[in-house]
C-alpha cells in the first residue's frame, strides 16, 4: 500500500478540579503521521567490546540512564492544560515531532482525558502509540470525512477560545483548523505555552548531561586513535562508531582539518591529515530523546601547529568562558552573544566570528531560545543552551569550541559536560 496513512492524534482533553471549574474541558491535538521507534521504547545497540577496544568505557557511562517517566508527562499536560485555561485556549495543535513528543511521547489535577483521532482502518497501529494518559479513548475517521472537521468536534461545544499550533506546525494543517472552526482563531503558540517545553526539568536536565559527556568522551576517544596521513573520512567512521558503543542514536559528524574548517558547516573534502592542520569534530547524538552537541578543535601530539593558529584557539577559548560567566538567570540572551563577540573583537577577530553564538538544545538539537543577537528573549532556571564562539579565515583556518550549558535552580550556567570537565584544557587535551 506504499507508505503508511497518517495518524491524527488529538491527545488531552482536560477535565475541571478543585482548581479550576468543574466543566472546563480543553483538547491537546497532537497529529501524528507515522509510527516511528522513536516514540517506543528506547534500547541501545549490541556491540561486543574487544580487550583491548578504544572504545572502553563508553558503554558504561550512560547505563543508568532513564527515560522520562510517565507521571512526568502527566505533569506536562496538567501544565499545559492550566495554561490553555489561563489563555481561555480551546486546544493546542502540535505535528509528530519535539513538542507532541514533549507532551504525549509520541513523534494531566486537571486531569488529561487523552483521545487520539485516526484513519479508521489504523486503529490498531495507532493503539501501538506510548501515550501516557488516564482513561484513553480512540476516535475514528473514514477516509471520506474531513479529519479536522472531526478533530474539531472533539471539542466541548463550548470551547470559544483560540486553537493554538506548534510553531513547527505546516501551513496546510493550519489552514484545515482554520476552515474546520470558522468561528475559532487559530494562533501560533504563545510564550506561555512554548516556554513549558523551553525550561528543562531534572530529568531533563540529567539526560542532556549524560549525552553530553558521552559525546566529548567520544571525541577524546578518537582523538587517542588519530594519526598524521588519515583521511576526514576515517574520523567521522570512528565518531559514529564511538557513539554507538556508548549508546548514542541518531548519531551525526562533522570532521574538517585544516582550513576545511573555515567553512562552520562545511561538508570537507576527504582531505589527509596533515602536521600544521588543527582538527574540527562537532558531533551529537541523541539519548532517550535528548540531544548532545559538542564541538572541539584539537591537535595530536606530533602535529606542528603554526603558532598565530594557536593563539587564536586560545582567542576562542576566552571568548566561551566569557560567556559563560555572563550568562545566568534574568539577563537576556543577546547580551551574553555581544559579549562573546566583545571578547573577539578586543582581540582582532570580531569580523570572523560569523555565526551567533548558540541555540537552545533539548528534544531538538537546535531549538527555541537562541543566544543572538537582536534577542529580548530573558535566560530562565531550565534553560540549556549551545556556547559555541568560533574564528573562520577563509583559506587558513576555522576554529569552533562548544560546550552546552544550563541555568541550574540557583541561576548560575553550569556545563553540561562540566561532569567530565568541561571546557576543553588546552589544543592537545580536548
Amino acid at each position: 500500500m506504499g507508505k503508511p496513512e497518517p495518524l491524527v492524534a488529538p491527545p488531552s482533553r482536560c477535565h475541571g478540579t478543585a482548581v479550576l471549574p468543574a466543566k472546563l474541558t480543553l483538547l491537546l491535538i497532537a497529529i501524528v503521521f507515522f509510527l516511528s521507534t522513536s516514540f517506543l521504547p528506547f534500547s541501545f545497540p549490541t556491540i561486543s567490546l574487544a580487550l583491548n577496544d578504544p572504545w572502553q568505557g563508553l558503554a558504561a557511562h550512560c547505563k543508568d540512564a532513564q527515560p522520562i517517566h510517565a507521571t512526568e508527562f502527566l505533569e506536562r499536560q496538567r501544565q499545559l492544560a492550566h495554561a490553555l485555561y489561563a489563555l481561555n485556549g480551546s486546544a493546542y495543535v502540535a505535528e509528530p515531532g519535539a513538542s507532541a513528543l514533549f507532551f504525549g511521547n509520541i513523534s494531566g489535577e486537571v486531569l488529561a482525558q487523552v483521545t487520539v483521532l485516526t484513519p479508521s482502518f489504523e486503529e490498531d497501529r495507532a493503539k501501538l502509540l506510548s501515550v501516557p494518559g488516564v482513561d484513553v479513548t480512540y476516535v475514528m475517521w473514514q477516509e471520506d470525512d474531513d479529519p479536522y472537521a472531526v478533530g474539531v468536534d472533539a471539542l466541548p461545544t463550548s470551547s470559544r477560545g483560540p486553537i493554538y499550533v506548534d510553531g513547527m506546525t505546516r501551513h496546510f494543517i493550519v489552514d484545515g483548523f482554520q476552515k474546520a472552526a470558522p468561528g475559532l482563531s487559530v494562533l501560533p503558540a504563545p510564550p506561555a505555552l512554548t516556554s513549558l517545553r523551553e525550561r528543562k526539568s531534572p530529568s531533563e536536565i540529567a539526560l542532556l548531561k549524560c549525552a553530553n559527556e558521552v559525546t566529548l568522551l567520544a571525541i577524546r576517544a578518537v582523538q587517542a586513535q588519530m594519526h598524521i596521513g588519515m583521511r576526514e573520512s576515517q574520523v567521522i567512521q570512528m565518531i559514529d562508531e564511538a557513539l554507538a558503543v556508548a549508546g548514542l542514536t541518531e548519531r551525526w559528524a562533522l570532521v574538517l582539518f585544516g582550513e576545511n574548517a573555515a567553512l562552520p558547516h562545511g561538508a570537507g573534502t576527504d582531505r589527509v591529515l596533515d602536521t600544521s592542520d588543527l582538527i574540527l569534530i562537532d558531533t551529537g547524538g541523541v539519548l532517550f530523546g535528548y540531544h548532545s552537541d559538542v564541538t572541539r578543535t584539537f591537535r595530536l601530539e606530533e602535529s606542528e601547529i603554526p603558532e598565530d593558529h594557536s593563539r587564536m584557539w586560545w582567542d576562542v577559548h576566552a571568548a566561551q568562558a566569557t560567556a559563560l560567566r555572563i550568562a545566568r538567570a534574568g539577563i537576556v540572551t543577546a547580551e551574553v552573544d555581544q559579549a562573546a563577540r566583545t571578547e573577539l573583537n578586543k582581540r582582532g577577530f570580531g569580523p570572523y566570528f560569523t555565526h551567533r553564538l548558540g541555540h537552545g538544545i533539548g528534544l531538538e538539537d537546535h531549538e527555541a531560545p537562541y543566544l543572538r543577537g537582536g534577542s529580548s528573549v530573558v535566560i530562565q532556571i531550565g534553560h540549556a543552551f549551545s556556547n559555541e564562539p568560533g574564528i573562520y579565515i577563509r583559506g587558513k583556518v576555522g576554529i569552533r569550541l562548544e560546550d552546552c550549558f544550563y541555568i541550574n535552580g540557583g541561576g548560575a550556567a553550569v556545563y553540561l559536560t562540566g561532569g567530565v570537565g568541561g571546557q576543553a584544557r588546552d589544543p592537545l587535551h580536548p
